[in-house]
């Protein structure tokens, strides 16, 4: 996994210099879908944390040249805890986040198909909302994410992206502990040229 992120940072990075010297085109992208947390660790300990199906909505603005995509993206998670340690929850995870995206696509000549692989960088604030006490925890992290979809072109500079990303960010301390996140998450947009 850490080689492909790798791979797709370098071709993003490699992409930056021909974006600057060509004609580009900006677009925005508006998103939402499923968010599949993934079971927490915390302080090390075989206790997890289990989640419901959450939410997701991203806002984007990029750039675009050829098969080439530089955006930047802000995004809203939102999933509910189910269990805590074994015993039953009532917290709301929320995490925005705030990422960097490349991407690469591959047009399919007179299709109106383009599958794309993505990756990004950025930060994600996670806060723990605690209703059975009133209480909030919150932290800031770097995060990372990778993806793989296809956009469709429906018209008038409209294109609906459809696809999956793994959204990861670094482990979070929350009154005094230690948790781990990350998301697989299932999103569908709409991307307008501008």
């Amino acid at each position: 996994m850490k080689k492909l992120l790798l791979s797709l940072l370098a071709s993003g990075l490699f992409a930056v210099p021909s974006l600057g010297h060509a004609a580009t085109s900006p677009y925005v992208t508006i998103s939402g879908g499923l968010g599949l947390l993934n079971n927490s660790s915390f302080n090390g300990t075989p206790d997890k944390v289990t989640y419901k199906t959450g939410y997701l909505i991203n806002g984007a603005f990029g750039l675009k040249n050829d098969m080439y995509r530089l955006e930047a993206e802000v995004g809203d998670h939102s999933n509910n805890a189910v269990t805590w340690g074994g015993d039953p929850s009532t917290d709301k995870i929320s995490i925005w986040s705030f990422m960097a995206n490349g991407y690469l696509d591959f047009d399919m000549k007179n299709s109106g198909f383009s599958p794309f692989v993505m990756a990004g960088l950025g930060y994600a604030h996670a806060t723990d909302h605690w209703f059975e006490v009133e209480v909030t925890s919150c932290d800031t992290v770097f995060a990372w994410q990778v993806g793989a979809g296809a956009g469709i072109n429906v018209g008038n500079n409209a294109t609906v992206d459809i696809g999956y990303r793994y959204f990861k960010p670094c482990d979070v301390r929350w009154n005094s502990n230690t948790y781990s996140l990350a998301s697989s998450n299932i999103i569908v947009g709409i991307r307008l040229d501008l």
